[in-house]
């Protein structure tokens, strides 16, 4: 149910243009909001592909909802990803920890495009949210720091997954591998030395009690936070600035790469990226939303080669995390999987048995 390869193929055909256009472009194209939606809303050659692009992809997720096929196969790849859960902890840390790092290294404020010294406390949060140390109190303090930093400079909301990965630690924790972990078990253990000196492996132990019933709210954290990144990115920096991401068109001619206008790159990227971000928050086919969020980061990487790797790690490890997961609580999927559930058994029902017909 959480697989359709062709709406990926679809949305990811838009998602070259797909990045933050601030990072690769230092001018825009001169033109007004007005003028780019005249003149895209008047050309037939940008409207008729993208309504003849939404009813594909509609009937691509009718037909499929409709015949649903490949059962066997999703049931086995959630088995499998069931497999990986312990380690989504480690993976979220990883994908925070890195561009902290990488951040404070390079001299910028978690946006590339914020040249803010703050070396050693981004490198300081990374490293510790690396090695898994005091995890949920790095986590916020990183989180914080953010929010403070967005509000002095709203460019930090071009990294806006930050919210939602770094909230996301806070509510899991370190997991294993981590200090964390270890530590624990050498202070939960009786007769060691370092337990005597621990002031927090009790204290630990009474928060994560109190804290367990929300874990299982993870993939609805995660699924808002990159939702809502890609529909303020599709949005805010292609819809609503269409200078920008036409002189990311121009620059990169991706004319050539599609035989497509430019008005037309920018609309089908904006609104293919807007629509992502409302399946991903509102978990419709969650495991298909983040495999082709993957599949777009990647044709980025590849489409665009001077933006930065390390702008889209965070964004690769929360989509990860849903394809591992799925979505969680509150996701139209689980409605979804209700629905096929009581098809299933009306259909047992409405089957005679082998009893019932030898009685006939």
């Amino acid at each position: 149910m959480h697989l359709v390869g062709a709406f990926a193929l679809v949305v990811a055909a838009t998602g070259r243009v797909r990045a933050h256009e601030e990072y690769v472009v230092d001018d825009e194209v001169d033109i007004t909001l007005s003028e780019f939606f005249s003149e895209a809303l008047s050309d037939p050659f940008v409207i008729g592909p993208l309504v003849a692009g939404a009813l594909v992809v509609a009937l691509l997720v009718g037909g499929y909802l409709l015949v649903r096929p490949l059962q066997r196969d999703l049931a086995a790849f959630r088995f499998a990803m069931r497999e990986y859960v312990e380690y989504v902890p480690w993976l979220l840390r990883i994908s925070l920890g890195i561009p902290l790092i990488g951040a404070g290294f390079s001299g910028y404020f978690i946006s590339p495009a914020l040249e803010v010294d703050l070396r050693l406390l981004q490198i300081a949060l990374g490293f510790l949210l690396l090695f898994g140390l005091a995890t949920r109190v790095v986590a916020l303090v990183g989180l914080a720091t953010y929010l403070v930093g967005v509000v002095i400079w709203p460019t930090l909301l071009l990294q806006l997954e930050f919210v939602g990965g770094l909230a996301a630690i806070a509510l899991l924790g370190s997991g294993r591998p981590s200090a964390d972990h270890v530590l624990q078990r050498v202070a939960g253990s009786p007769g060691t030395v370092y337990r005597r000196f621990d002031p927090v492996h009790e204290r630990a132990r009474e928060f994560q009690a109190r804290i367990d019933p929300y874990e299982r709210f993870l993939s609805t954290v995660v699924r808002v936070g990159l939702g809502a990144t890609f529909i303020y990115l599709g949005v805010t920096q292609k819809l609503l600035q269409p200078g920008l991401a036409l002189a990311v068109v121009d620059r990169y001619d991706l004319t050539a790469v599609i035989p497509a206008s430019p008005e037309l790159w920018v609309m089908g990227a904006g609104l293919a990226e807007a629509g992502l971000g409302i399946a991903i928050i509102l978990g419709f086919f969650t495991r298909a939303s983040a495999a082709t969020a993957l599949a777009m980061f990647s044709l980025t990487l590849f489409a665009l080669p001077d933006d930065p790797v390390l702008a889209h790690v965070a964004l690769f490890g929360m989509a990860s995390v849903l394809l591992i997961t799925g979505g969680g609580p509150y996701a139209l999927d689980n409605r979804l999987e209700r629905l096929e559930a009581d098809t299933e058994a009306e259909a047992a029902d409405a089957t005679p048995t082998e009893a019932t017909q030898s009685r006939g």
